[in-house]
């Protein structure tokens, strides 16, 4: 049977990294086996409904590159994917059930009655589980009364209101979208048994489960849309690549049996598999997030890092035409951890005046003979008429011999005086990228600024 997976959000926010990485694993399956990937929006809930959270979910998604098979745009068989909009499904299935005296009506609401049996779930991931729903609903916590109390075991199926519940509508549609594996977080297996009725009592065979474990903080907590790296926007915001946040969203409970960290969409495609799937929660590490993504930034080709950074570098002010760019960000491709970092790597080189850090400044004045050095330091470069970095080097060299001093020395009063700080890429490719009349002027005023 061809595999078919779906993802199914609730349109009530921004697209959560729990989500996203559920997304990733029900479409990661379906391509490595050559099926199909459902997606479909729960929205019967019209007090939360939220059309823009909705667009945020969307637009998530496909900056992710996890396009649907069929679905919201893409339309299919199984249309349509909005359970707002399938209504007439729904009373047909419920229909069927009171035909058979499956459901009764109570105070308005409808309600399955709950075989009293073992049904028992035989995840991929958690094992089997096997409970008795019936024993089960029999009683309840009352938190006002602080103890159990007798409750009625049958499920509620249809609201008075005529909307259906959750579970109702999640059965039906797996039924109907032909879904043959759901893999879903695992704080729905405990839902799954009364899904499992629900199949049985329809006479449908159930999907293949597989629950995946949670994705915590730290701390061991759950993580909130308020934690740093939760909502899939601030990546898109702040300059990850989307290829890198799959990859890590695929090492948050899923292993390659391996050492190997980082993976391409094609390898993750060619290895995802369930058996993969650790049985432990998972603990997010944006620090571990941001490596990931500056290893990807260091293998990407040179033409999509100029696409994928010209945005950032427009918004700071730097021409994203400019030829010298591509230099830049080679230079920045190997530091910087997001594309919102690069711009600041290598301004210096793109701009006319610096903005000089006063640490820096103070630190390279407080030198003694940094006037000589600086002297020595722009008549050296100035004599130079091949201006590559291994003239460059040279000259720099030949200063500090002049002086009886180390190379090193005059490292970082070149630095700070014509990028303005002590830190950023390989110096001497930025003094490369500058250029000779950049670099001697700003030693020269550098010198100045300092001396008086």
């Amino acid at each position: 049977m061809p595999v078919r997976t779906r993802f199914a959000p609730s349109p009530t926010g921004f697209l959560h990294i729990g989500g996203a990485r559920t997304a990733l694993y029900n479409w990661l399956f379906a391509r490595h086996h050559g099926g199909t990937f459902v997606l479909r929006v729960e929205d019967t809930d019209t007090a939360r409904h939220n059309e823009e959270g909705l667009g945020k979910i969307l637009e998530g998604l496909r900056w992710l590159g996890l396009t649907w098979d069929e679905g919201p745009g893409v339309g299919g068989d199984a249309a349509p994917y909005y359970q707002s909009e399938r209504q007439e499904i729904y009373d047909r299935y419920l229909a069927k059930l009171q035909s058979e005296d499956k459901v009764y009506e109570d105070d308005g609401a409808m309600r399955f009655r709950v075989p009293d049996r073992t049904f028992t779930v035989e995840d991929q991931i958690c094992g089997s589980v096997s409970v008795n729903l019936h024993e089960q609903g029999s009683n309840r916590w009352d938190a006002e009364l602080k103890q159990d109390v007798e409750s009625n075991p049958d499920l509620v199926v249809r609201r008075p209101d005529g909307s259906y519940i959750f579970h109702f509508v999640n059965v039906v549609d797996d039924i109907e979208m032909g879904i043959t594996h759901v893999i879903r977080g695992e704080d729905h297996l405990s839902n799954t048994p009364k899904h499992l009725a629900l199949f049985d009592a329809f006479g449908v065979a159930p999907p293949i489960y597989a629950h995946i474990p949670l994705n915590l903080n730290q701390d061991g907590t759950k993580m909130s849309k308020r934690d740093q790296g939760a909502l899939i926007h601030e990546y898109i915001e702040n300059g990850f690549l989307p290829d890198a946040v799959n990859n890590y969203m695929a090492m948050l409970g899923w292993s390659s049996k391996d050492d190997q960290e980082i993976f391409s969409m094609e390898d993750l495609q060619g290895r995802f598999d369930l058996d993969g799937i650790n049985r432990s929660n998972s603990k997010f590490d944006y620090e571990k997030c941001l490596w990931v993504n500056g290893e990807h930034l260091k293998r990407l080709e040179p033409s999509a890092l100029l696409a994928a950074a010209a945005p950032f570098f427009e918004a700071s002010g730097i021409d994203p035409t400019d030829p010298r760019l591509p230099q830049g960000l080679e230079l920045a491709r190997e530091r910087a951890q997001r594309l919102s970092d690069m711009p600041g790597l290598v301004k210096p080189a793109f701009v006319k005046e610096l903005d000089y850090d006063a640490d820096a400044v103070a630190k390279v004045a407080s030198r003694e003979g940094i006037a000589e050095v600086l002297s020595a330091l722009g008549s050296a470069l100035s004599g130079v008429d091949d201006w590559s970095d291994e003239s460059i080097k040279s000259a720099i060299h030949a200063a500090a011999d002049g002086l009886g001093q180390k190379m090193g020395a005059f490292m970082l009063p070149c630095r700070v005086a014509t990028m303005g700080g002590t830190s950023g890429p390989d110096l001497v490719p930025m003094l490369t990228m500058m250029g000779k009349d950049l670099v001697v002027n700003r030693i020269s005023g550098f010198a100045q600024r300092i001396t008086g």
